[in-house]
């Protein structure tokens, strides 16, 4: 890389996370403007409640990154396992956007440690473990 390419990516790295915070903010202000109503029946369809529906969308379109990434570091299909079992896998969806543990589990999958240490602190860890083929 050279001298001048490096400034260069951190500027497009700057670009993106602000084209990102003005796509995010645009969100919100599109759910804002629903009404009431139309708000709780969005919720429902999507089999949440409203309050945990204002909650994802205030976390943003990323809140859930982890899951696939814990997933795939614990050798299970994230799209096999969203194709098989879609409403657990959406529930476990929520569950990682809601949890408070994101910074020690983006370390863990960073360091490749989290096979180690996910059932210490991951919300997911028990259905995790359920979808674990266990060796006979």
């Amino acid at each position: 890389m050279t001298d001048l390419s490096k400034p260069l990516a951190g500027v497009n790295r700057l670009i993106e996370t602000f084209g990102d915070w003005l796509h995010y903010r645009r969100s919100i202000r599109e759910v804002r403007e629903f009404d009431s109503g139309e708000f709780h029946r969005i919720a429902d369809e999507l089999g949440v409640t409203p309050q945990d529906l204002g909650a994802l969308v205030r976390q943003g379109p990323h809140a859930a990154d982890e899951l696939p990434r814990m997933l795939t570091a614990l050798g299970i299909d994230a799209d096999a396992i969203s194709r098989a079992q879609p409403m657990v896998y959406h529930d476990m969806e929520r569950v990682c956007a809601r949890c408070a543990q994101k910074g020690r589990c983006d370390r863990d999958l960073d360091a490749n440690t989290a096979a180690q240490h996910y059932e210490e602190y991951c919300v997911n860890a028990m259905t995790i473990d359920a979808l674990t083929p266990k060796a006979s």
